[in-house]
């Protein structure tokens, strides 16, 4: 498995940005497809946005699709996203995850690394 460790979280307020960084190691991080999902309190962890092992390939969930984008270094073995015009009902914990399928599927179930998660709160 790849470790994956989630940075860049914080405090912002609405209509604000953020970047979020994912740092891989142990495996060699363009063998996956990222993901990064998020999951509010009281609610289910939700698919936010994944991208190929290229970076050719992207797909966002239609509640964040123009607002945020994902990308990725593999020289870096770091994904990121980058997070505009944030919403108040954008504020939970960020996950970073990996998968080894070969193309992209958006579900939890499909991604078999996971981070610890980092914060993102938006206030209004």
């Amino acid at each position: 498995q790849v470790q994956l460790v989630e940075s860049g979280g914080g405090l912002v307020q609405a209509g604000g940005s953020l970047r979020l960084s994912c740092a891989a190691s142990g495996r060699t991080f363009s063998n996956y497809v990222m993901g990064w999902f998020r999951q509010a309190p009281g609610k289910e962890r939700e698919f936010v946005a994944a991208i190929n092992w290229s970076g050719s390939s992207t797909y966002y969930a239609d509640s964040v699709k123009g607002r945020f984008t994902i990308s990725r270094d593999n020289a870096k073995n770091t994904v990121y996203l980058r997070m505009n015009s944030l919403k108040p009902e954008d504020t939970a914990v960020y996950y970073c995850a990996a998968s080894t399928r070969p193309y992209i599927i958006v579900t939890t179930t499909a991604f078999g690394s996971w981070g610890q998660g980092t914060q993102v709160t938006v206030s209004s």
